[in-house]
C-alpha cells in the first residue's frame, strides 16, 4: 500500500470515529477526493439514521444520475461511474428505517479530466526524461510522476502541457514514469507507467597545451560509458574534426599557435545511446615573436627599450637579457629593462605568453649601453672671473660636451675631445657644470653635476619681520658661495648677532617701539667676507600699554582710563571679553569707551597698542562687572486696604533687590533675597512710582523704574443700618477721600439677600425689605474705575426689629480673609 492510501485510510477511520463520537442533528456535506470517475464526499452523522443515500446529478449535462447508499454508521463514501471533468451536484439523504428523509445537504464539485496516456519518454541529458503524452480537455495543468525501481526515489513535477520534464535525475538510471491530469476538481488516477532511462554523464575534459601546435586532452573514465567522440573546432572557423576513441586521453597536433579551439566530448554506453555532452575550450600557445628594435631609454634611469611584433594569441610579453635582466609581464609590445650598466655590449630576446604557457624565446638581438661617465669633474679659476671645467679622460669616448649653467639660468656649452673647457665666472654665482661622454649608443641620460660658487655677493630680497615684541627675524636670500653670514644692528654697537650658514637670523630682547638697522654680510673661507652690503631699517612691536580705571558712565557705557608709552599715532585697541559677547573700543589718546555692554556681565578689559610694525604684548587685565539687570516686569497686588504684594522677575547678575513705592503721602520700602514682597504701609485712593533696585552679590547696583501704582479706593465708614417708615431698609457710610465712585451694597440675610449701587457722591442706599426682623451681613465697598469692587472692605452684621429703634443694633464687625 502506497503511502498516500495509507494517510487516507488514516483520516477516514478518524473522520468516522469522530461522527460516531458526536451526535449531531443538522448534517453537513464536503468532498473529500475526486478522480476521473468517482468522487468521496464526507458527511457528519445525524441521530437516528438508519442509512444515507448520495445523489450525484450532472449540471447542464443529459447524463442520469448516478447514486450510492451506505448504512448508518458511516460518514464518508464514493460514487463511482462518473464522467470526467464534468460538474456534479452531490446531495445527501439521512433516512430512518422506513426511509424516510431525516435530513439533507448538497454541495458542488468537478471531476478530475480524463486520464492521459504516454506516447513516449526518451533522455537527453543525464539528469532529466522528456515525456511525450495525450493532452485531455479540460486539464488545465498535468502532474509528471518518476519512481525508481527500488522505490528509493519518487517525485512529481507539474507542467502545463507535453512535452514535460523531470529533472534532477541520476545518470545512467531506470525510472517508471506516469502522468496525471489537473483541473479546479483535482488530479486523475495515473496513467499507465512507461519505463525511461536517463544517459549517461558527459566527460570531464582538461585540456592543456604542450606547445603550440599541440592540445592535449584527458579525462576521468565515465561509468557505464563505452566509447567516448570528441570533437574539435578552430574558433571562427565551421571546419570540425570528429574523433572516436575508447581511451581516456587524445592529442590534437598540426595546430594553429595562439589559437582558441573549442573540443566537445560525449560519451556512449552500450545500448548506442549518446549521453551528455560538455564543451571546454583551450588555446595554443602563442607563437614566438620577433623582436623588431632595441635602443636606450631616455631620461635619467639608464635602461633599455625594446620593441617586438605582437603574437598571435599572446596575453602578455617578457623580455629577457643575457646578463640576467628581464622586464615585467606587459600587455604592450613594448618594455623597459633597467637598470642597464654603461658600456656594455649585450643581447636580449622575447617570450609571448597566454593561458597556455610560454612560446619558445624569439631570435637574440645585440646592443650597446651608453658610455660611462668621468670619474671626477672640477673647476679651476686661477684668476677671478677666469674659470675651466677639467674632468678625467675617458676610455672608447668619441667626443664630450661639457655644460655650465649659472644659477641665474645662463648656459654655456662646448663640444671638445679634450678634458677642458673654459669659461667667465662671475662673483656671487654659482655654477652647475657637467659633462657628458658620447659614443654610438649617444650619452648618458644623466651626469655628475659639479658645483663652484665664486666671492658672495650681498644678499638679495633681505626682509624683517616682527616675530614677536622683541625680536626681528631677519631672511634673505641664500647667496651661492657664501658659508657664513653675518648680522649685525648698529644700535646695538654693530655686535654680531648670528654668525651661522642659515639664511636667516633672530635679534631678540630688543627695545620696544624702537628702529633698528640691520646689515646682513655674507662670507666664504676663500673669499673672506663682504662689507659693502647696504643696511635695512625695521621698527619693533609697540609697548604694553596699561590700565589705570575704569569709570561707569551709564548701566551699559563705561570709560577706560589708560597710559600711551608709545610715540605719536599709536592705536589703541580696549577689549572686553566676557561669556557670551566681546565688545572693543579704539582710541589714539589715553582713553575710550566700552558701550552697550549687558547688564548682569562680568568681562576680562585688557588693552592692546597697534602700529603699522605690529601688535604689543597684550596688558594686564581688569575685571568690569555691568550692574545686575532690571527685571523684565513688576506687578503690585493690592492685599488690603492698606497693604500690597509686590511680585517681579529675577533679574540677571542680581542677588538682592529694594522695593519702594513713593507717593506724597508716604513711602513703603523692602529689602530682600526673593523676587517678591509684601508691603504695608499703604493709603488708599493714592497713586504711588514704583521704583527696584537690583544689587548683585558684590555690591553693584542698577535703579530700575516702572509703570505707577494706583491704590484702590478707600472702604467706606461709620457703616449704619436703619429701618425705615414703609418697610423699607437705608444703609448709611461716611466715605474717605474724594467722592469720585460708585458705591456697591450687599445685604446677607437668613431669609434673603439683597444688593444696591449708589452713584458717586452719595452716601446711603435704599433695599424694599420683604420680611422684618432679619438679622444681616452689610458690605458697603466702592467701585473702582475698572468696575471692579474692592474686596477685603470688612462685613458688619446687624439686627433690625420690626417694631421699635429704627437703627440696627450691631452684633458684630467681621474681617475678612486675604485670601
Amino acid at each position: 500500500m502506497g503511502t498516500t492510501q495509507l494517510k487516507r485510510l488514516k483520516l477516514l477511520l478518524l473522520l468516522a470515529f469522530t461522527e460516531i463520537c458526536a451526535a449531531q442533528n443538522d448534517i453537513t456535506l464536503s468532498v473529500f477526493t475526486v478522480t476521473s470517475k468517482s468522487m468521496t464526499v464526507h458527511w457528519s452523522g445525524h441521530t437516528g439514521a438508519s442509512s444515507y443515500k448520495i445523489t450525484a446529478t450532472p449540471k447542464n449535462s443529459p447524463e442520469r444520475p448516478v447514486f450510492a447508499q451506505f448504512g448508518g454508521n458511516m460518514v464518508m463514501g464514493s460514487v463511482n461511474s462518473l464522467s470526467p471533468n464534468t460538474v456534479y451536484t452531490m446531495q445527501l439523504e439521512a433516512m430512518d428505517n422506513a426511509f424516510n428523509v431525516l435530513s439533507s445537504a448538497e454541495t458542488e464539485e468537478t471531476t478530475a479530466p480524463e486520464v492521459p496516456s504516454i506516447e513516449q519518454a526518451y533522455s537527453k541529458h543525464s539528469n532529466s526524461i522528456t515525456v511525450e503524452f495525450t493532452e485531455v480537455s479540460g486539464a488545465t495543468s498535468y502532474i509528471l510522476r518518476a519512481e525508481s525501481e527500488n522505490s528509493d526515489f519518487f517525485s512529481e513535477t507539474m507542467v502545463s502541457n507535453s512535452p514535460g520534464t523531470v529533472v534532477q535525475l541520476q545518470p545512467y538510471t531506470d525510472y517508471k514514469l506516469s502522468v496525471m491530469s489537473v483541473n479546479s476538481g483535482g488530479r486523475s488516477q495515473p496513467s499507465y507507467s512507461v519505463l525511461g532511462s536517463t544517459v549517461v554523464m558527459a566527460p570531464k575534459l582538461n585540456t592543456s597545451s604542450p606547445n603550440n601546435d599541440t592540445i592535449l586532452v584527458t579525462w576521468t573514465p565515465v561509468e557505464h560509458a563505452i566509447l567516448y567522440t570528441l570533437c574539435i573546432i578552430k574558433q571562427g572557423s565551421s571546419t570540425r574534426h570528429k574523433l572516436n576513441t575508447t581511451n581516456t586521453m587524445v592529442t590534437f597536433d598540426d595546430l594553429e599557435a595562439g589559437t582558441t579551439y573549442c573540443i566537445k566530448g560525449t560519451a556512449w554506453d552500450s545500448e548506442g545511446r549518446p549521453g551528455d555532452d560538455l564543451t571546454v575550450c583551450q588555446i595554443t600557445r602563442p607563437p614566438s615573436p620577433d623582436v623588431t628594435h632595441v635602443q636606450m631609454t631616455p631620461g635619467r634611469s639608464l635602461g633599455i627599450a625594446v620593441y617586438w611584433a605582437k603574437a598571435q594569441g599572446a596575453d602578455n610579453y617578457e623580455a629577457w637579457t643575457t646578463n640576467g635582466q628581464n622586464c615585467t609581464l606587459t600587455a604592450h609590445t613594448y618594455c623597459y629593462i633597467t637598470p642597464a650598466e654603461c658600456g656594455q655590449n649585450q643581447s636580449v630576446s622575447v617570450i609571448a605568453y597566454n593561458n597556455a604557457g610560454p612560446s619558445s624565446p624569439s631570435q637574440p638581438v645585440d646592443y650597446i649601453t651608453y658610455p660611462c661617465l668621468p670619474d671626477n669633474i672640477w673647476v679651476e679659476e686661477p684668476k677671478a672671473g677666469n674659470c675651466s671645467v677639467v674632468w678625467d679622460e675617458v676610455e672608447l669616448v668619441e667626443y664630450y660636451m661639457a655644460f655650465i649653467k649659472r644659477d641665474d639660468g645662463t648656459e654655456n656649452s662646448c663640444n671638445t675631445t679634450d678634458t677642458t673647457c673654459p669659461f667667465f665666472c662671475m662673483c656671487g654665482y654659482t655654477y652647475h657644470t657637467t659633462v657628458f661622454p658620447y659614443n654610438q649608443a649617444g650619452s648618458s641620460p644623466y651626469a655628475n653635476v659639479r658645483n663652484y660658487t665664486t666671492i658672495p655677493c650681498c644678499p638679495e630680497g633681505v626682509t624683517i619681520n616682527l616675530v614677536s615684541t622683541e625680536t626681528l627675524e631677519i631672511m634673505w636670500s641664500p647667496v651661492k658661495g657664501a658659508e657664513m653670514y653675518e648680522t649685525t644692528a648698529a644700535q646695538t654697537n654693530d655686535v654680531i648677532h648670528c654668525n651661522d650658514t642659515a639664511p636667516v637670523c633672530a635679534l631678540s630682547d630688543l627695545k620696544c617701539n624702537t628702529a633698528y638697522s640691520v646689515t646682513v654680510t655674507p662670507c666664504s673661507d676663500l673669499r673672506g667676507c663682504n662689507r659693502t652690503c647696504m643696511p635695512h631699517t625695521h621698527e619693533t612691536a609697540p609697548c604694553v600699554p596699561d590700565i589705570l580705571n575704569m569709570t561707569k558712565i551709564n548701566n551699559s557705557t563705561y570709560r577706560v582710563l589708560f597710559t600711551t608709552p608709545n610715540s605719536p599715532n599709536t592705536n589703541y585697541t580696549i577689549t572686553a571679553t566676557g561669556r557670551q559677547s566681546t565688545h572693543t573700543c579704539r582710541s589714539r589718546n589715553n582713553s575710550c569707551e566700552l558701550t552697550q555692554l549687558p547688564c548682569g556681565s562680568t568681562y576680562e578689559v585688557m588693552a592692546v597698542a597697534t602700529t603699522t610694525v605690529g601688535r604689543s604684548l597684550p596688558g594686564f587685565s581688569q575685571p568690569l562687572e555691568t550692574g545686575p539687570c532690571c527685571p523684565m516686569y513688576v506687578n503690585v497686588t493690592q492685599v488690603t486696604q492698606a497693604m500690597t504684594n509686590v511680585t517681579w522677575s529675577p533679574g540677571t547678575g542680581a542677588r538682592s533687590y529694594i522695593t519702594t513705592l513713593t507717593s506724597p503721602r508716604g513711602h513703603a520700602k523692602c529689602h530682600t533675597l526673593d523676587i517678591h514682597c509684601l508691603m504695608g504701609c499703604i493709603t488708599c485712593g493714592t497713586n504711588y512710582s514704583v521704583v527696584l533696585e537690583a544689587i548683585s552679590s558684590t555690591g553693584h547696583k542698577s535703579d530700575c523704574k516702572y509703570h505707577g501704582f494706583s491704590s484702590s479706593p478707600c472702604c467706606p465708614t461709620s457703616v449704619k443700618l436703619y429701618r425705615r417708615a414703609n418697610n423699607s431698609l437705608r444703609v448709611y457710610w461716611l466715605s474717605m477721600g474724594p467722592q469720585i465712585h460708585n458705591h456697591t451694597v450687599e445685604l446677607y440675610g437668613t431669609g434673603a439677600n439683597y444688593t444696591c449701587i449708589a452713584a458717586a457722591g452719595s452716601r446711603y442706599c435704599d433695599i424694599q425689605e420683604e420680611t422684618c426682623g432679619d438679622v444681616y451681613t452689610v458690605v458697603a465697598a466702592p467701585v473702582g474705575q475698572n468696575g471692579i469692587k474692592v474686596s477685603f472692605c470688612q462685613p458688619r452684621t446687624y439686627s433690625v426689629l420690626c417694631s421699635g429703634s429704627n437703627a440696627g443694633m450691631v452684633i458684630s464687625r467681621g474681617r475678612r480673609s486675604l485670601n
